[in-house]
This record gives structure tokens, C-alpha cells and sequence, in this order.
């Protein structure tokens, strides 16, 4: 079974390293710009796993994070947060809304892989 993974970011240059880094080791990518085309996609689409920006236009990755969890129907999705952002206050407000895991940029394309397979077996 081919792993379905949401990457969302405004920054096209790391939703194209993602792009890059996922549908070599695997993955089905699918993607969006910010949290609103997120909740679009999870609308119409099934996936696996999640990866997010918390700094976004539109709709920032902590919000999103709480939209996806408001809906009841993806409360065991797997949503890792991958982000610039290093403070604990940030790391605790993407664990209060729901956050799964915490990913610093510039990421480790193994290590990304390697918490993939973790949070979704």
C-alpha cells in the first residue's frame, strides 16, 4: 500500500524538496499552499499523514491543525508539524491543537522518513 502524505507550505521551494524527498522514498504527495487549501484537499481526499508550516498566509499552521481536529473525522491522523519555529511556547500551542509531531527545518530527508513510518505503523 502506497503511503498518501499532505504537505503544507507557502514556501514552494520546500514543497518541492518534499515533493522531491517523499515520492522518491515512496509516498503519494499531495499538496497545498497554506491551512485553507489544506482543509480542501482533506475534504476530498484521503491521506496519511500530514506535514505542515505553522507560518503561513491565509491560514496559519496551527489553525489548521485545529480545524482538521474540530471536524471529529481525522482525530487519529497522524499531523507533523515542520517548521522554522524552535520556541516551546510554539512547540506547545501545535501540541495543544493537536499536533503529532515537531520537525525543525532545514529537515533530515531520512529522519523526515523515518518519523513518517513511525507515527503511521
Amino acid at each position: 500500500m502506497t503511503l498518501r502524505v499532505l504537505t503544507v507550505d507557502d514556501s514552494r521551494t520546500i514543497l518541492a524538496m518534499l515533493h522531491h524527498t517523499l515520492s522518491n522514498a515512496g509516498f503519494e504527495v499531495l499538496q497545498a499552499e497554506d491551512g485553507k487549501q489544506g482543509l480542501d484537499v482533506l475534504k476530498s481526499e484521503t491521506v496519511d499523514v500530514v506535514i505542515t508550516d505553522i507560518n503561513m498566509p491565509v491560514m496559519d499552521g496551527i489553525e489548521f491543525i485545529k480545524n482538521v481536529r474540530a471536524t471529529g473525522q481525522h482525530n487519529s491522523l497522524p499531523i507533523l508539524i515542520l517548521t522554522t519555529e524552535t520556541s516551546q511556547d510554539k512547540r506547545d500551542q501545535g501540541k495543544a491543537a493537536g499536533g503529532t509531531g515537531w520537525i525543525v527545518k532545514p529537515f533530515d530527508p531520512e529522519k523526515l522518513i523515518s518519523v513518517i513510518h513511525r507515527v503511521v505503523h
